[in-house]
């Protein structure tokens, strides 16, 4: 839904105001389904469910199923892609996946490059299109038109706002109509209808069939393949998952035109100005990778081992049998479990964790202050989920083997400790917040029943001249 909705928007900013007309722009504030729902009848319902399976259905059609018939005709050895699973950690494919679907793909596009490469490339299909079939006008509108609007469109704004007329008065079902009737196209604008225009609407059609088609293969093949062999310099010949490899070979593919893009930016300046951009450049890539490993590794390993000691190991391994952990499957549910705490941080309260991560988010990667974030974030984060990882593990293997338990009870308590740890932290915070809410408690009643009156006292400093000090305030008769 979110890539559906970037391309949608992307769409509607590139293409002529009325050509996607069929197409609600998720992103519209006005949009409400609930509404419509409610209102609407059924068999419209009906029908905008039909239409939504054959569209759905015929894209899975067109970006799956015949690429994939393509490439095991193209590339026998290819496919099928590896998503073989440790057979102990039913939680692995949940965490692959929504580390791709929510780490990955939302950071590559929430860059603004990445939106204008979009962009670009949907601008440079449609005029290529709109001029092989002399679709430019319908596609794009015309240049002088959009000119002419831009021109003659101050001077027919205080007519515009005339004619406005407010629906005032004509009760609710009026509002609801209004409400209903709101979707259609907006600024709409003419374009010129070329001859045989039905036949260049299915030549259309067919070659963005096409031209996804081809984009379709290139994605399941392109980054796979970098990714892979990438990853065999670490890993040899084993097998690893394809989602760890599509998304390390997405981030090069993404890294490698974000280069030659700027290289190409850089080079009309002189070989001076590349020189020092690459200077530049090349300490603040450093400072990333630095702030790369202590946030998006040492933090997301050790959040996702805590995570694994105390909800994971007590819930699937007995007491009888050894837990295995594996660090990838801990480092990928420590990136999600870190975006979310992150996440509840920023819509929280404000408090020290909020104040330095809005800082850092403030500053960006240009301007980053690695002192800043090692003193103020990293070191205070890693202090925190080290304790609770050693204190646990200390008291559980150093303090109780003194006590003279026997292995049995140790086991029990070495396996044990961190989830009756976490009992005793989220005890010890409940009762704290209930004893400071028992304290307001007392005090509201306190002055319900004992407080007289309140009275509000200016307070000013003496200064040099007597006859412009206030008089001392009269105490109220209780």
């Amino acid at each position: 839904m979110e890539i559906k909705g970037i391309s949608h928007t992307t769409e509607k900013e590139v293409l002529r105001p009325g050509v996607l007309w069929f197409l609600r722009n998720l992103n519209d504030p006005d949009f409400n389904p609930v509404q419509e729902m409610i209102h609407l009848p059924i068999y419209r319902h009906l029908r905008r469910f039909i239409l939504s399976v054959i569209v759905f259905g015929s894209i899975v059609l067109l970006m799956l199923w015949l690429p994939i018939r393509i490439i095991k005709y193209l590339l026998p050895h290819f496919l099928p892609y590896n998503v073989m699973l440790y057979s102990d950690a039913p939680v692995s494919e949940l965490s692959l996946e929504l580390l791709l679907l929510q780490v990955v793909l939302p950071a590559l596009l929430e860059q603004g490059h990445t939106r204008q490469w979009l962009k670009g490339l949907v601008r440079a299909w449609t005029v290529t299109a709109g001029y092989l079939l002399d679709l430019h006008s319908y596609l794009l509108g015309d240049q002088e038109e959009n000119e002419n609007n831009a021109n003659q469109q101050p001077n027919n704004q205080p007519v515009r706002n005339n004619n406005a007329i407010p629906v005032v008065g004509e009760g609710l079902h009026a509002a609801h109509q209004a409400i209903l009737q709101q979707g259609g196209p907006v600024g709409f604008q003419p374009y010129r209808r070329p001859l045989k225009f039905p036949l260049r609407i299915f030549l259309l059609i067919v070659f963005m069939c096409i031209t996804l088609l081809l984009a379709s293969l290139i994605c399941l093949t392109l980054p796979v393949f970098a990714g892979r062999w990438l990853m065999s310099f670490w890993t040899g010949t084993a097998k690893i998952h394809e989602l760890y490899t599509a998304a390390c070979g997405l981030y090069v593919c993404w890294l490698t035109i974000r280069a030659i893009t700027v290289l190409v930016a850089w080079m009309p300046q002189g070989r001076q100005v590349i020189f020092q951009k690459v200077k530049e450049w090349s300490l603040m890539i450093m400072k990333t990778l630095i702030v790369a490993v202590l946030l998006a590794g040492v933090v997301p390993l050790l959040l996702g081992l805590l995570f694994e000691l105390v909800i994971v190991a007590p819930l699937r391994v007995p007491l009888d049998q050894t837990p295995l952990f594996y660090p990838w499957q801990d480092w990928a549910l420590g990136v999600l479990h870190a975006k979310i705490i992150a996440a509840i941080t920023l819509m929280g309260p404000q408090w020290w964790l909020k104040t330095v991560i809005e800082q850092v988010y403030a500053n960006g990667i240009r301007n980053i202050d690695l002192h800043f974030i090692i003193r103020k974030l990293a070191a205070p984060v890693i202090s925190v989920l080290l304790l609770s990882l050693c204190v646990p593990y200390i008291i559980a293997s150093g303090v109780v083997p003194l006590l003279g338990v026997t292995p049995e009870m140790l086991n029990l308590v070495q396996r044990r400790i961190y989830p009756f740890l976490l009992m005793v932290v989220v005890l010890m915070g409940i009762l704290s917040f209930q004893v400071r809410q028992f304290k307001r408690l007392y005090e509201h009643i306190k002055n319900d029943k004992y407080l007289v009156g309140q009275r509000l006292v200016n307070y000013e400093r003496k200064t040099g001249k007597q006859g412009t000090s206030p008089p001392p305030p009269q105490s109220s008769p209780e």
